[in-house]
């Protein structure tokens, strides 16, 4: 049975698709039936960039385990750098890495 759970997040980031990468706008998080992983619900993240199109996205399906170690691990490295003083977004010149 599909849920219907869905939530959209405002983002600002840059993710990559194949050897490009965009600017990325949205992230629409839900809990439902994955594409490909082989369970009836996962966690699904879909990164996109909606003015892009279709070619600019990235899809994340995830257990619940490991979407819970995610967000975890997410909140543990944001908490070292804030003690360390280093969390800040600080913008520099765009590079061709």
């Amino acid at each position: 049975m599909c849920t219907m759970i869905v939530h959209q997040a405002k983002i600002e980031g840059r993710g990559k698709n194949g050897g490009d990468w965009f600017e990325l706008s949205e992230a629409n998080i839900s809990y439902d039936h994955p594409y490909d992983m082989p369970l009836e619900h996962a966690l699904n993240i879909d990164f996109v960039n909606e003015a892009k199109g279709p070619a600019a996205r990235v899809a994340v399906e995830l257990t619940i385990e490991g979407a819970r170690n995610l967000v975890k691990t997410i909140e543990a490295v944001l908490a070292q750098a804030e003690e360390r003083g280093v969390l800040e977004d600080i913008r520099v010149a765009a590079s061709s890495r």
